[in-house]
């Protein structure tokens, strides 16, 4: 049984339907937006519609974007010859911050995973196989995360670029800086192990 009115129960209902949120979270979060101002909380709605309305995806690497083509794939100091295919527009950011990649990027939307229904024609992959014709490319970083999904993506991949001749890499993977190695578990291990290089 709900003890709130009609109008916060939506509301906590709306916030609960997002990830990562659960139901307390999503009652902090409602009762929250209660106590704000009305120009406030008319800022975040307009924020919410501005941001489903004015975004769409960039006609060369699929990333979230309010222009087209995106300001990454417009940049011509950006090196177009290598392509990062990252899972998600997130994955973009995370990679920028770095500041260490100047290429370009292909977002996939998701990575392959039979157990949810999804397989490689619900992904940007044709588009991707499309660029790499039109376009000379002469490396593809598969940075799909270290998870079953990304792996298997990522192997998927390699298997359509290779024959085409052109350069595919991996992202390392192993021990993060800082980490101890008694609490890494053993595909890590075993991933910065084949990751290894001479210094």
């Amino acid at each position: 049984m709900d003890y709130y009115a009609a109008p916060i129960a939506r509301l906590i209902e709306e916030f609960s339907k997002l990830p990562g949120i659960g139901r307390k979270t999503a009652q902090r979060l409602a009762f929250h937006v209660l106590n704000m101002r009305k120009d406030d909380a008319q800022n975040l709605s307009n924020a919410i519609l501005e941001a489903i309305e004015k975004t769409r995806y960039c006609s060369e690497c699929a990333n979230i974007t309010d222009i087209d083509p995106c300001f990454i794939c417009r940049n011509t100091r950006r090196e177009k010859s290598v392509i990062c295919v990252v899972e998600s527009p997130r994955d973009v950011v995370a990679m920028e911050r770095t500041k260490e990649f100047s290429g370009v990027y292909h977002v996939l939307h998701g990575a392959i995973s039979p157990m949810e229904g999804i397989g490689p024609e619900e992904l940007r992959i044709r588009e991707l196989l499309q660029r790499l014709q039109t376009n000379e490319v002469r490396e593809v970083i598969l940075a799909t995360n270290p998870t079953i999904e990304g792996e298997a993506t990522a192997m998927y991949l390699s298997k359509l670029i290779k024959p085409l001749g052109i350069k595919t890499t991996r992202l390392a993977h192993g021990i993060p800086v800082g980490g101890d190695l008694e609490y890494a578990d053993e595909v890590t291990l075993s991933k910065a192990l084949e990751g290894r290089r001479e210094i």
